[in-house]
């Protein structure tokens, strides 16, 4: 008796419905395919967004001196000239490479962006990290350079290249330290600190080798 043979398979893939432009079933994979897009890239803004704060914090986190707080004197300084000068250097050679009566490149462009951006945000109010203070250096020291949540526990205050002399308590900080330690008043109230400038000489060289590491260069 010949063996039975195998009935093959008639089945077919099916076919992708394809939906006219102006139906309402087109209209709704739309929707959902310009949902997705939306998502995507408000994911990726949040990330750079995440990995900017990081490099900011860890810049203030290298910038709390061995023993003490810094004066505002000190703090401003860094900014002013570690902080806003860090990509001069590519700056000046993308600008040297350049021929004559060539565009910008697009990281010298993305290097000036930056620069202006700073030094605008400078001028009208940069929050950061209360360096002055001292229960918040002793808190920012605890910190793992990884969780930005932590920073959060932080004190911040508002300083300004337009008024350098004093600063504004923007944000009191979640830690239980510094909300018992802060009175109710000084978030409005303007503070001037003063301080010998010996920290000052030892600028830019502190931080050179921090700044390197941190940013890397740009493509």
């Amino acid at each position: 008796m010949a063996p039975s043979k195998t009935p093959r398979s008639t089945s077919r893939p099916k076919k992708e419905k394809i939906f006219h432009p102006d139906s309402r079933k087109a209209g709704q994979l739309n929707r959902v395919q310009l949902r997705k897009a939306k998502l995507a890239d408000a994911a990726s803004k949040r990330t750079k967004k995440h990995s900017a704060q990081a490099d900011l914090y860890g810049f203030f986190y290298h910038a709390i001196p061995p023993e003490g707080v810094l004066s505002l004197e000190e703090l401003h300084s860094i900014i002013s000239n570690v902080w806003l000068t860090r990509h001069d250097d590519e700056l000046e050679q993308e600008r040297a490479a350049r021929r004559k009566g060539r565009p910008k490149s697009t990281k010298e462009s993305k290097l000036e962006e930056i620069k202006l951006r700073e030094s605008e945000q400078y001028r009208t109010g940069m929050d950061v990290p209360d360096l002055t203070h001292e229960a918040t250096v002793e808190l920012f020291r605890k910190w793992d350079q990884t969780e930005v949540a932590y920073i959060q526990l932080l004190r911040f205050i508002r300083i300004s290249s337009v008024d350098s002399t004093s600063t504004v308590v923007s944000k009191q900080g979640e830690h239980h330290s510094l909300k018992e330690s802060v009175h109710p008043q000084a978030v409005d109230e303007a503070m001037v600190t003063d301080r010998d400038d010996t920290f000052l000489t030892e600028l830019p060289s502190r931080f050179a080798s921090t700044m390197m590491t941190m940013d890397g260069p740009l493509s």
